[in-house]
């Protein structure tokens, strides 16, 4: 792999997709009847996933040109780098193996990185990980009072909260009857004060998910946790006033993820009970890490092995199938088209599917946090736009909400359609089959995004004239439509490498450290000083800018308890 990145507007394909775009208009129904094979030839099979890429605003010379420009930025290069164990973490100097957390046991060959085996160390911990998801799920583990676990309240922030919360919501059906997990994450007390108020202390366990064990909303809420632990047994009668009996008690209804272990210790878990990950595992890449625990305790280690191989189906297929079939690949190529090429700002990812309620939040933080950069990995400026705001509801809740400006407003929006051939609930409304009219919804959508309709079609249906521009859709509106069987352990491991993947070809074409989240730190680090201004401190106050300054006073002035 070279030493820098390549800045990809001097390479001879970007030029020539400059020149492509300017002397081509999309023209989607001119396509599809000019080539009866457009779907067939746009259309792939990645494990499960059967991914239809034809409504989108290409050629086949189109893609050449992207595929080579993929080569001449060396997006495969950088891929197999990641794959080895190079640091291409550059401004953190780290290796980049969250693909190692899903290589199955024994695979060979054996992986090792920085004098460390790889391997061994993820499947110990996974085997560590699942001990403790049996030893919960079967009653094993008790609290204070010797009642199983009910509920399980897992603690974090950002990927130590969005990929748990989503995946257990998205594997519902596989949650263990009389297992609940609950997710606090955001600092605001209402979040930790809704998620506890109707739990019985006696059957609920808390993780503690924080890598540092030092993250200000994660620790925050633990001790407020700890104490609504200690206050309710104690009001249930059952926890004795003493600093034995509290430590007991945590003991045994806190566990930690994390390596601190110094300070997983100092808060009252027992180091035995912090299940541990790796520096090369970023946040947003770590639901099928330890972070993934409240999980593997929710569907039990069986589907949770399930989840991984899904994700480890596609990392394969992008490691070793051939760039005109590889479909993350080719997918990131896209985006790059629609951001840099066609001035699309923002990509809409439209799952139906309720259970994937928060898939939309979750390839957030992966995509914007991973590509969210205006500085190259070897300190330069970038020299093009980079990321997209990515953004999604279920549908058919987003037709009636947003989906009119994707039809009809001025910008292009690409959208992702994602939906399941077997519904988990196969519902009848009298003699309707609901989830069939779900999904002619999800085919509708789609057609009508592509082809839109004619002021001469409007006109045939008997449309008054001084309605008829309304009701025109222009179509050209690009869509991928990604259909699976039914939504599995194993197809939502393999939807989430395959938006991981897609995020690393965009950030590897751009040049851009995508591993990284340096824009996260300044908040962080403002939020520390200003807070003694909240609580007294005049000169923390009068050191801020007026408007910040004002603020507060504001906040000082109105607060009432």
């Amino acid at each position: 792999m070279s030493t820098g990145p390549v800045d990809p507007t001097t390479t001879a394909a970007w030029s020539s997709l400059t020149e492509h775009r300017s002397g081509s208009t999309p023209d989607l129904r001119g396509w599809f009847a000019a080539d009866p094979e457009r779907a067939r030839s746009l259309t792939f099979d990645v494990a499960d996933l059967h991914v239809d890429l034809s409504k989108n605003l290409v050629t086949s010379d189109t893609l050449a040109l992207l595929l080579q420009l993929a080569e001449e930025t060396g997006v495969l290069a950088r891929r197999d780098a990641m794959f080895a164990g190079e640091h291409i973490n550059v401004t953190e100097d780290r290796a980049v193996l969250h693909t190692a957390l899903r290589r199955p046991a024994g695979a060979a060959p054996a992986l090792s990185v920085d004098g460390q085996d790889v391997d061994a160390d993820v499947q110990g911990e996974l085997e560590k990980v699942f001990a403790f998801a049996e030893a919960v799920r079967s009653g094993e583990w008790k609290g204070v009072t010797g009642k199983p676990i009910a509920t399980v309240v897992n603690i974090g922030i950002g990927g130590s909260d969005l990929g748990p919360v989503m995946a257990y919501e998205a594997l519902k059906p596989f949650v263990q009857a009389g297992l609940e997990c609950r997710f606090v994450s955001n600092i605001d007390p209402t979040d930790v004060a809704e998620t506890t108020k109707d739990l019985d202390p006696e059957t609920t366990l808390f993780i503690v998910a924080s890598k540092t064990f030092g993250t200000l909303e994660t620790l925050t809420n633990a001790r407020l946790s700890r104490k609504w632990l200690w206050e309710r047994l104690s009001a249930a009668g059952v926890l004795a006033d003493d600093d034995t009996a509290r430590a007991d008690a945590v003991a045994k209804h806190f566990v930690a993820v994390s390596t601190a272990l110094d300070k997983v210790a100092a808060f009252g878990i027992d180091p035995a009970n912090a299940f541990g990950f790796w520096d090369w595992v970023g946040g947003r890449y770590s639901v099928d890490s330890a972070i993934g625990t409240s999980l593997a305790v929710a569907v039990g280690p069986d589907h949770f092995r399930s989840f991984l191989s899904g994700f480890h189906t596609v990392d394969e297929h992008f490691r070793t199938t051939a760039p005109e079939q590889n479909v993350p690949l080719l997918m990131g190529l896209l985006n790059v088209w629609y951001v840099n090429f066609l001035d699309a700002h923002t990509h809409a990812v439209l799952p139906y599917s309720q259970y994937l309620h928060r898939f939309a939040a979750y390839l957030q933080q992966l995509t914007m946090e991973s590509n969210g950069k205006s500085v190259r990995y070897d300190g330069e400026a970038v020299t093009t736009h980079t990321g997209e705001v990515f953004w999604g509801e279920p549908g058919t809740n987003g037709q009636h909400a947003f989906y009119q400006l994707i039809h009809q407003g001025t910008r292009i929006i690409p959208a992702d359609f994602v939906a399941f051939a077997t519904p988990t609930h196969p519902l009848v409304d009298g003699d309707a089959d609901v989830h069939a009219l779900f999904m002619a919804n999800f085919f509708a959508q789609t057609k009508a995004l592509a082809f839109g309709k004619t002021a001469e079609e409007v006109r045939a249906e008997g449309t008054a004239e001084e309605v008829v521009a309304a009701r025109v859709f222009s179509g050209n509106r690009p869509t991928t439509s990604i259909m699976a069987p039914s939504l599995t352990p194993a197809v939502l491991g393999q939807l989430i490498a395959l938006y991981e993947h897609i995020t690393f070809v965009e950030g590897a074409v751009w040049g851009i450290d995508s591993f990284d989240q340096w824009g996260v730190e300044l908040g962080k680090k403002l939020a520390l000083e200003i807070a003694p201004a909240l609580t007294g401190d005049t000169d923390a106050l009068l050191a801020q800018d007026a408007s910040t300054g004002d603020l507060i006073r504001y906040y000082l002035s109105h607060r009432t308890n």
